[in-house]
């Protein structure tokens, strides 16, 4: 059975790390530590990836920009955002809606959604309104309430491209 629409749900988790910048939706935000990680670390681009990919039974960010590879090593994610965007729409879908969670104690990033969202929308050739980007905290619980780290959570919508359009 062809299906017009297809779901798909992406996690994404990072600590905080010394002596590197603060990437998250494509955004560098001020603070004084970064995110661990092969990559930039952006811990919300590759949420989003890994809930495109999903949405299409094409695995997970690993898969596609191992951690082994040194062709990934402190790569933007908006490239791999880009390049998970375009075999999206090698298959034939686009995106039709996408929804985000972030979990962290601090920094606040609600100054940034906006531009989060810009940016995004920018990779993956969406309107913003097409594009959710919350924050909660974990009530000081765990190792993001001890600000020790960053999760992300994403879901999307991918629609079927209409061939006649």
């Amino acid at each position: 059975m062809k299906l017009n629409f297809r779901t798909g749900f992406g996690f994404d988790v990072h600590a905080f790390a010394e002596g590197r910048k603060l990437i998250i939706g494509g955004v560098e935000i001020p603070f004084n530590k970064g995110l661990e990680g092969h990559s930039d670390a952006d811990v919300l681009l590759h949420a989003i990836c890994d809930a495109m990919l999903g949405a299409l039974a094409l695995g997970d960010i690993g898969v596609h920009f191992p951690n082994t590879d040194l062709k990934w090593q402190n790569a933007d994610s908006a490239i791999l955002l880009k390049q998970v965007n375009e075999l999206i729409q090698s298959r034939g879908y686009e995106l039709g809606n996408l929804d985000c969670v972030l979990a962290m104690e601090n920094p606040k990033i609600s100054p940034y959604i906006e531009k989060m969202k810009n940016r995004i929308s920018e990779i993956v050739k969406a309107e913003s309104d097409q594009i959710s980007i919350k924050a909660t905290t974990t009530e000081k619980l765990g190792f993001i309430g001890r600000a020790e780290g960053v999760a992300s959570f994403a879901t999307v919508l991918l629609i079927k491209k209409d061939k006649n359009a």
